[in-house]
């Protein structure tokens, strides 16, 4: 019961420090993104969303697969556990980057007009051609311009910690327009906040960036096969987190 009341205690006050750094430093970040050069802007922006992670009581690893290209442009292919994701990826990859993100994402106020700035790209969830057609081209205005992607492709959050089945769309693009693939997993994070609760609990939070994978000359025939591997080898090393972290839950 005691245990219970402290951790209550220490979410609340970490929501409260991380919420207030955020509104506070972010608009900011995002008006000095207007008068400079993104990428001199980015390694600031990198500074506050590694902040976040820490006000938020995480710490924080990423480990580099030996055949991860770190300057190749590149599609990452991402597990999708909380709201702190994006801090988590940003703060991983060694790249300019920016973000698919739900088109009602930019809808919410101050957040949305925050991240249209940052350039993340907005993608409808209702699907259809029309809107595929947009995102592509603008996933391959970033990539053509020496942007990274990252994208979340279970298009939600999972409930139980394990790697849902990955959406199709992030890898038709990657096919279409010829951009390699790098999978990420995000482990442990499921053990410090998970959807549906506000809970902030002690843990770390390892992020493995795997070998990059071509998908030049890929065919469309061939996108199961490749979604397939890439949910393998993103699944691995977060199932392997989860059952060290039930292995020594008390």
């Amino acid at each position: 019961m005691l245990r219970r009341s402290y951790l209550v205690l220490r979410s609340v006050c970490l929501w409260t420090i991380s919420l207030i750094h955020f509104f506070t430093v972010c608009p900011f970040l995002v008006l000095l993104g207007v008068i400079v050069d993104p990428r001199r802007n980015d390694w600031p922006q990198r500074l506050f969303f590694r902040n976040i992670l820490r006000l938020a009581g995480v710490s924080f690893e990423t480990r580099y697969a030996p055949g991860f290209d770190r300057h190749r442009t590149s599609l990452f292919i991402s597990n999708h556990i909380n709201l702190f994701d994006a801090f988590v990826v940003y703060s991983a990859i060694p790249q300019f980057v920016r973000g698919l993100e739900l088109e009602s994402h930019f809808r919410i106020p101050a957040y949305g007009w925050m991240m249209k700035r940052f350039g993340n790209i907005p993608v409808n969830r209702a699907g259809g051609p029309s809107h595929f057609k947009r995102t592509l081209e603008r996933v391959r205005s970033h990539i053509q311009n020496g942007i990274s992607v990252v994208v979340f492709a279970e298009g939600t959050r999972t409930l139980t910690g394990r790697v849902g089945p990955f959406q199709k769309g992030a890898f038709a693009i990657a096919q279409q327009i010829g951009a390699p693939i790098v999978p990420l997993s995000i482990c442990g994070s499921f053990k410090f906040n998970r959807k549906g609760s506000w809970m902030l609990y002690p843990s770390k939070i390892t992020v493995c960036l795997h070998d990059t994978i071509e998908t030049r000359n890929l065919q469309r025939q061939d996108l199961d096969d490749l979604i397939t591997r890439v949910h393998r080898i993103v699944a691995e090393p977060v199932e392997a987190s989860l059952r060290v972290s039930r292995a020594t839950e008390p």
